[in-house]
Parts: C-alpha cells; sequence; structure tokens
C-alpha cells in the first residue's frame, strides 16, 4: 500500500493505493459494487472531500457513495481519507455513512 499527497485546496489529491476491499467491497455512484484491490483518492476544495476509487491500475474513477463529506480544513480531509481506506478495508457495500462508525 502507497499513500502520496497532503491536502490543499486546489493541491494534488490523496492517493493510497493497493487497498484490498473488504468482503461486499465500496458501493459507487457509477456502477455500484467494487471489490478488489482499489486505489482511494480524496481532493480537497476548501470545504469538502471528494472521495473516488478505481481498480489498481484502472483508468476509471468512481465516486464513492455519499461523496463528497464536509472537510472545513486540510486536516479534517486527511482524516476523512484515512477513515475512508479503512473503511474500504471492511468492506459490506461501504459508503461515506460507514465513517462515522
Amino acid at each position: 500500500m502507497s499513500t502520496s499527497g497532503r491536502a490543499a485546496a486546489g493541491a494534488e489529491p490523496i492517493v493510497t493505493t493497493g487497498i484490498t476491499a473488504g468482503p461486499g467491497g465500496v458501493m459507487t455512484v457509477e456502477v455500484g459494487v467494487v471489490t478488489g484491490d482499489l486505489t482511494l483518492r480524496t481532493t480537497w476544495d476548501g470545504r469538502q472531500a471528494i472521495l473516488d476509487v478505481q481498480y489498481d491500475g484502472a483508468d476509471e474513477w468512481y465516486t464513492v457513495e455519499g461523496s463528497p463529506v464536509p472537510a472545513p480544513s486540510a486536516d479534517a480531509a486527511e482524516a476523512a481519507h484515512r477513515a475512508m481506506a479503512d473503511t474500504v478495508r471492511r468492506g459490506g457495500a461501504a459508503t461515506t455513512a460507514d465513517l462515522e462508525r
């Protein structure tokens, strides 16, 4: 697993590769559940964190169900990214609603 980037409005997104989704995967807006080895990307626009996933090595990004989430600071966006990575690892058709569990 590899993570790069630091949240800053207009900066490069935070990206973590090599996350293996738990049973049931992660729910996306565009295609429903995705499973397997995934990459998580979090982009902070200064107000909210936008969370997307893709299959490792693929070109297409899919919006995590419930994204974007409020993130009033770069630290909040980074915390959302870490929490979503953990949530994806747990699986269960993970969405941003699971971040608070």
